[in-house]
């Protein structure tokens, strides 16, 4: 358990929204085991943005959930992200990277694995009987590689996420708010066809550095396998208006990333500024930094080298 912080509390801890909080105290008051999971279309750089559900799976494995990582070769395919054999090679560099990231306890499963089965491609068929082309459409808006001209593989994508919930076992499913509609549509059909409403768990997303949206045309973003110096060079150059606490993507490192992963936050400086400083809470230290009395700049050198810290195993383990 994460020092004193109760079961609840961190499993609800930076998240946007819980659908339904009865739902998540039904499953916490039952004597099962809860499971979660979260799936990962392998397309690329792993980001900080990927980490925030990371933590997530890792405060409900604190929390005694069992947790289940798919790495979606099939989904990544099916949204025009790459070749089966480009998708598959990436899936096994993902599951490295999120092991070092601390889901070392974590189950990985490749969606290839079951996706192919005839059970599941009859209940493919079965939920495609009972959703509509428009509802599907939505349902991917947020995800989707091509939103104007998407191809019938992407209409396909979110009745095989719900699926997923289903065949996995999971209770609980964990994803940023752009998963929220596949979710929504999962919550529906699944009961339809005799399977439980998860659980959806759906964590914030992460500002670009720029104080833009992430994007990785813009390289607004840390990948978990930069280096030391390309983390610092990017955060120096974050935007990070003095005394703003709000759409502030350094202080969100601190929120997400840090906090959740160090009991409290050393910022070192020279006595004639004052001194080194110690914060026990995230609420500390936005509060300082609100009223004056922490520079940008100090914000920015503390969470490169913290963020640095979180990032050490990856680079060990390339």
């Amino acid at each position: 358990m994460d020092g004193l912080m109760d079961r609840y509390d961190l499993i609800t801890r930076n998240t946007q929204e819980i659908v339904t909080i009865d739902d998540l105290n039904g499953l916490l008051a039952s004597e099962k085991t809860p499971t979660a999971y979260a799936g990962y279309e392998p397309s690329g750089k792993i980001h900080l943005g990927h980490v925030l559900t990371v933590n997530k799976l890792i405060d409900l494995q604190n929390a005694g959930f069992k947790i289940t990582v798919l790495l979606a070769d099939l989904h990544a395919y099916l949204n025009e992200k790459g070749t089966l054999e480009e998708v598959r090679e990436l899936a096994e560099y993902n599951k490295q990277c999120f092991i070092a990231l601390g889901l070392g306890k974590a189950k990985f499963v490749n969606g290839s694995e079951f996706q192919l089965d005839p059970e599941y491609t009859l209940n493919v068929l079965r939920m495609a009987q009972d959703t509509t082309l428009n509802r599907a459409r939505r349902s991917m808006s947020e995800v989707a590689r091509s939103v104007e001209h998407p191809m019938v593989s992407q209409m396909i994508y979110p009745l095989m996420q719900a699926l997923d919930i289903m065949h996995l076992g999971a209770d609980a499913a964990v994803g940023g708010t752009d998963q929220r509609k596949i979710h929504m549509l999962a919550r529906e059909e699944l009961p339809k066809l005799g399977f439980r409403a998860p659980v959806c768990i759906h964590t914030p997303i992460l500002l670009g550095l720029d104080g833009e949206k992430m994007s990785s045309s813009k390289d607004n973003y840390i990948a978990v396998d930069d280096d030391a110096k390309a983390v610092e060079k990017k955060i120096n150059r974050a935007f990070c208006t003095q005394g703003s606490v709000d759409d502030n993507p350094v202080i969100e490192l601190f929120r997400y990333h840090i906090f959740p992963r160090f009991s409290s936050v050393e910022v070192k400086r020279p006595s004639k500024f004052g001194g080194d400083l110690c914060y026990e809470t995230f609420e500390e230290l936005a509060r300082d930094f609100a009223e004056g009395g922490l520079h940008p700049m100090d914000l920015k050198k503390t969470a490169a080298s913290y963020i640095n810290s979180i990032l050490d195993p990856v680079r060990e383990m390339l």
